[in-house]
């Protein structure tokens, strides 16, 4: 059994979450998972090391319900109740119960809306020439996609993304007690709004995610109202964070190297396909995954206890040397692409192939017709680590 080195890696550093990279690659060089003795836990940095947290059957998504406080009561079922903070037999039983509405087939019949939104908004931009590459176009197009796909009314789309990113800022590590509060206040008016739909749309279905699995719960297929309320809340995140921030973070990478913001101006249909898998393994959208030991196990010859949780590092993961040829230089071209950016297993991301298809159109789209656009100042990220994006990128086209 190898002996575990240590690590004092500070994650909530702002040089660290500026760029990770660095440091990730110090922890790459002991060959094996280190122990974090603040944090309590080992952090799995190369990729076969990631990658086996991700599928070993022996490590848990356990769920650690906030202090027995009402104010954490609907952040912790909604956590407990789904899918991502659940493991076999339940996650077998919410995952198959999702994946009869949220399939493939019908996420591949969302195409035309989502080309028909592609070009609204690129009209949008069109009108006003400088723009915020986030706020007017990746983020807008995967959150009205969702939306519509599990029901939401129009006038609700501007509730949505706030309530998301509130919640999802508890994945950080040590979330700051003003995030604390705003998660507590965004899970109990998120839930109580999806819990409103529901009974509406039991009264009057629609043709929606919501009101099918509405009606797999009144046909006795052991989908309880917290799970769907909790499973259409994950659905909505998962729709949206992974395409936002992905988008984000490559576009960002790209306009930095010359050669590769070449690529994409010059023939973005081309390079569509493999440029959206490179934004997805280059800057990853989600750098931290938890998971716990059912029973003593081992990850690269390190001895995981029972109890004892350990973190797949996706980002880190994603620019492992001795996977990816050149791995810490973008390649657009970059085939095979062996990234776990989506995660692996039984947690792989229910909104992959999704935001797969809204990057597969809306990329390719937005060069082709501004092949001259241009960023035009610093970026600003988001102080987060876990989930990795920017909430603002400026940018210009030349109107012609």
């Amino acid at each position: 059994m190898t002996v575990p080195e240590t690590t004092s890696i500070d994650f909530k550093d702002p040089a660290f979450i500026a760029d990770p990279y660095p440091a990730l690659a110090e922890l790459r060089l002991s060959g094996h998972p280190v122990w974090h003795e603040e944090l309590g836990l080992f952090l799995a940095a190369k990729h076969r090391d990631a990658n086996d947290v991700l599928r070993n059957k022996s490590l848990g998504r356990i769920f650690k319900p906030k202090e027995p406080d009402a104010k954490w009561h609907d952040f912790n079922w909604l956590h407990s109740d789904s899918i991502l903070d659940s493991e076999p037999p339940k996650h077998t039983r919410l995952r198959s119960l999702v994946a009869k509405a949220f399939n493939r087939h019908r996420i591949e019949a969302l195409r035309p809306d989502i080309e028909r939104l592609t070009t609204q908004l690129l009209d949008d931009i069109a009108a006003k020439g400088s723009f915020d590459l986030i706020a007017d176009y990746a983020e807008p197009l995967p959150v009205k996609v969702i939306a519509a796909l599990l029901g939401f009314p129009d006038e609700d789309e501007h509730l949505l993304r706030p309530w998301s990113q509130a919640i999802v800022k508890m994945y950080e590590i040590n979330p700051s007690q003003e995030n604390q509060i705003a998660a507590q206040i965004a899970a109990k008016e998120f839930a109580a709004y999806v819990h409103d739909l529901m009974i509406k749309r039991k009264a009057n279905p629609g043709n929606d995610l919501i009101t099918e699995l509405a009606l797999v719960e009144e046909a006795g297929e052991k989908l309880t109202t917290q799970e769907l309320i909790a499973t259409c809340i994950l659905l909505l995140n998962a729709g949206h964070e992974a395409s936002v921030n992905g988008f984000g973070n490559g576009i960002v990478a790209a306009f930095e190297n010359e050669s590769q913001w070449k690529l994409l101006t010059d023939n973005p249909y081309a390079v569509a396909e493999t440029a959206i898998e490179e934004f997805l393994r280059f800057d990853a959208p989600l750098h931290f995954f938890e998971r716990t030991a059912t029973e003593a196990t081992h990850i690269g010859e390190v001895r995981i206890e029972q109890g004892q949780k350990i973190v797949s590092l996706l980002g880190s993961a994603n620019r492992d040397e001795e996977i990816f040829e050149d791995a810490q230089r973008m390649n657009l071209l970059r085939d095979p692409n062996p990234h776990i950016g989506f995660g692996a297993g039984i947690h792989f991301c229910l909104g992959g192939p999704l935001a797969r298809l809204e990057m597969g159109i809306s990329l390719p789209a937005l060069f082709a017709r501004f092949p001259q656009v241009s960023l035009t100042s610093q970026p600003t990220r988001h102080p987060t680590f876990s989930l990795r994006g920017y909430s603002s990128i400026p940018a210009h086209i030349e109107r012609s």
